[in-house]
C-alpha cells in the first residue's frame, strides 16, 4: 500500500493562512516582480533553449554538460568561470585580469543558468558591471587592489538584506521590503571588494530541503532539469554547480547549505554557530535560539571553502559588527594526509536507509579512503530517533506564530513543502517555557553525547549521506535526518561530491527491498520514491562532521578526501 505525504498533515490546520481575496491584490506586484526579472537577461547573454523548459525537464537534461558541448561561452569565458576563485583573486590583484572582464564572464554563465534552472530572484548585472569598472579604475590610480576579494563575483542567496531592493524570503507579503542597508554578511562582503550582480531563489518559507515559491517558481538542478537543486539556498545550488558563481553564500537551519551543495554537484560548509554574520535578514527564527541557523558559503572546491572563510573571518572580522558573532581567527591548518585520519561511516541513520546510489557513494568513498591508508569503521547511529524529534519541534515550538504572521499577511497560496514544514514538531501547537528548556535540555546531552563518542573511540570524522537519496524529483523530499542531525549538534559539516552520478543501469534495488520491512511511514514514502529511471545522472554528495569549532579540521580534511577521490568539479564534462 502506498504512503501519501497528506496522510501526515495533521498537526496544523492552517486555519487564517490562505486568503484568496487578500493575495489577488498582491498578484499585479507579483507579475511585476517577474517581469523585471525577466526584463533583467541581457540580449547579449539571452540564449534560444534547445527545447521547451516543461520537455526539458521530462527528458531529463543536463544543461550544464550542453554549455560545453555548444560552446555557449568563448574559451577565455570558460577559462575565468572554470578558474577557482583562490586563483582569480591574485590575477585580479595584479591587474592580469581585469574586474570587468572577470564579471562579464560570470554574469553571462550565471544568466545562461538561470535561464535553464530559474536560479534567480533578482539579476542586476547593470550594476555589477558598474561595480566593476570601480575596481578596475581604483586599481589602475591607487596601484593596489580595494580589498582581499577585489573584483570577486560573489552570489546572495535573497533573504540577507540588499541597500534599496526588496528583501523578502519567499514570503509575498515582505514583496515591497525595501531594506535601507546591507545585511552584515553583504557589507563585509562589498568593504572586502566583492561585487555582486545576482540574488537566488529559495522556496516558501525558507524551510524546505526543496525549492518553490509564489515569486518565481522553483529552480531546477543543473545536472538534470528534471530534479530539484535542493532547498533552501536552492538558487545557490544551481548557480554555482552550474559554475555562474565562483561563491556563493547560502544559509543553513536543517540542511539548506548542504543539500543544494549536494544535489547540485558543489561543496557547501555548514559552519558552527556564531562564526558567520546572520545579522540583517528576513525569516521567521527570530528570536529562537534552540536550534541555530548559520550562513556559510558555496563553491566548487574545498580550497575555495578555506580561502573564502579565511578572508571573511580573519580580514572582514564580523564580530565588530555583530556583537552574536564570537571572535575567533580562522585558523591555518595544515592539510592531513588520508592515511592519519580515523572517519566512522554512518550507512544508515536508523531512520530512513539510504538509496542505491548513496549506497554506492558511500562504500565506493569507504573502500578509496581504506586503500589511501584511512582508518574507516561503521558508526551505529546515536539516538537519531530522539535528535529528529527534538529539533523537529524546536522549528515549531512557537505553534508556527512567526510562519503565520509572514504568511497571512498576504494570504498566499501554502506550497506542498510549506503545508509539510508547518507539521513538524507539534505543528501548530506553542510550547510553553518549560517545554522549550526541556528540549534544549535533550539537545545539550545530545550534544555530549556526541562528543564523549568521538573522544572515547579516537574518532576524527563522521560521514555520512546529506540525505537518504541523490536530488529529489520537485517537491518530493521530506526527510531531514541526515542533515537536522548536525544542525541540533551544532558540529560544523561539509557537503562535497564523490564524483560519481546516478546510473540508472547501476542504482537499482537489489532483491533483498522487495521483503525489506519499512520502519516508519516516512521511511517508506521517501523509498517507494526512488525509481532509478527518475534521478538520471544526479551528483552523489555526502557530508564529513567534525568537531564544534573545529571547522578548519573539516576543512583540511575534506581538502585530502576530494583529492583522494579524484572529484574535480571543474572538470566534470
Amino acid at each position: 500500500m502506498s504512503i501519501s505525504h497528506t496522510s501526515f498533515l495533521t498537526l496544523e490546520n492552517f486555519e487564517g493562512f490562505e486568503n484568496a481575496e487578500k493575495y489577488a491584490s498582491f498578484v499585479p506586484k507579483l507579475e511585476a516582480y517577474r517581469k523585471k526579472l525577466e526584463d533583467a537577461i541581457l540580449p547579449e547573454y539571452s540564449i534560444e533553449l534547445p527545447g521547451d523548459i516543461d520537455e526539458l525537464k521530462t527528458k531529463q537534461f543536463n544543461p550544464l554538460k550542453y554549455i560545453y558541448e555548444k560552446n555557449l561561452l568563448s574559451e577565455a569565458e570558460f577559462n575565468i568561470t572554470d578558474t577557482p576563485a583562490s586563483e582569480l583573486v591574485p590575477k585580479l590583484a595584479k591587474g592580469e585580469l581585469t574586474a570587468v572582464e572577470v564579471f562579464r564572464a560570470f554574469a553571462k554563465r550565471a544568466t545562461i543558468a538561470h535561464q535553464f534552472t530559474n536560479c534567480a530572484m533578482e539579476i542586476f548585472n547593470d550594476e555589477g558591471l558598474e561595480r566593476a569598472k570601480y575596481l578596475d579604475e581604483y586599481l589602475a590610480k591607487e596601484k593596489k587592489p580595494i580589498g582581499p576579494l577585489h573584483g570577486l563575483p560573489i552570489s546572495l542567496k535573497e533573504h540577507m538584506h540588499y541597500k534599496g531592493k526588496a528583501t523578502h524570503a519567499g514570503y509575498v507579503s515582505l514583496v515591497d521590503n525595501i531594506t535601507p542597508k546591507h545585511g552584515n554578511t553583504t557589507q563585509i562582503l562589498e568593504n572586502l571588494g566583492a561585487v555582486f550582480y545576482i540574488r537566488t531563489n529559495e522556496p516558501q518559507t525558507l524551510m524546505h530541503l526543496c525549492s518553490n515559491n509564489n515569486f518565481v517558481g522553483a529552480a531546477r538542478n543543473p545536472h538534470n532539469l528534471g530534479l530539484s537543486p535542493g532547498g533552501s539556498s536552492s538558487g545557490e545550488g544551481s548557480i554555482v554547480g552550474f559554475g555562474g558563481s565562483p561563491i556563493g553564500i547560502g544559509s543553513d537551519i536543517g540542511g539548506s547549505i548542504r543539500g543544494p551543495a549536494a544535489f547540485s554537484g558543489c561543496i557547501g560548509l555548514r559552519p558552527t554557530s556564531k562564526r558567520v554574520s546572520l545579522a540583517g535578514g528576513v525569516s521567521s527564527g527570530a528570536g529562537q535560539e534552540s536550534v541555530p541557523a548559520v550562513q556559510g558559503p558555496m563553491t566548487r572546491s574545498v580550497d575555495d571553502i578555506d580561502f573564502w572563510m579565511s578572508i571573511y573571518i580573519n580580514q572582514g572580522k564580523p564580530w565588530e559588527t555583530d556583537c552574536n558573532v564570537i571572535p575567533l581567527p580562522w585558523r591555518k591548518v595544515d592539510v592531513p594526509k588520508v592515511d592519519s585520519l580515523t572517519i566512522a561511516v554512518m550507512y544508515d541513520d536508523g531512520l530512513v536507509k539510504p538509496t542505491p546510489p548513496i549506497q554506492r557513494g558511500l562504500k565506493v568513498t569507504a573502500d578509496k579512503l581504506s586503500k589511501a591508508g584511512a582508518k574507516v569503521v561503521e558508526f551505529k547511529p546515536i539516538k537519531t530517533k530522539l535528535a529528529y524529534d527534538t529539533v523537529h519541534k524546536m522549528y515549531c515550538c512557537d505553534g508556527n506564530d512567526a510562519q503565520k504572521s509572514l504568511l497571512a499577511e498576504s494570504g498566499e497560496p501554502l506550497t506542498k513543502l510549506t503545508q509539510w514544514n508547518l507539521n513538524f514538531g507539534d505543528g501548530g501547537r506553542p510550547f510553553s517555557i518549560t517545554e522549550n528548556r526541556q528540549l534544549n535540555i535533550i539537545r545539550d546531552a545530545l550534544k555530549q553525547e556526541y562528543t564523549d563518542f568521538l573522544n572515547e573511540n579516537k574518532i576524527d570524522f563522521i560521514l555520512s549521506p546529506t540525505y537518504n537519496n541523490v536530488a529529489p524529483r520537485p517537491e518530493e523530499i521530506y526527510n531531514w535526518s541526515y542533515t537536522s542531525l548536525f544542525n541540533i549538534l551544532d558540529l560544523p559539516t561539509l557537503a562535497f561530491q564523490t564524483g560519481l552520478f546516478q546510473d540508472p543501469k547501476v542504482d537499482k534495488w537489489d532483491d533483498s527491498h522487495s521483503t525489506y520491512e519499512f520502519r516508519s511511514d516516512l521511511e517508506k514514502l521517501e523509498l517507494d520514491n526512488y525509481i532509478p529511471e527518475n534521478f538520471t545522472g544526479a551528483p552523489i554528495g555526502l557530508q564529513l562532521s567534525g568537531r564544534r569549532y573545529f571547522d578548519e579540521e573539516v576543512v583540511a580534511a575534506g581538502k585530502s578526501i576530494t583529492k583522494a577521490l579524484g572529484a574535480d568539479l571543474y572538470k566534470v564534462y
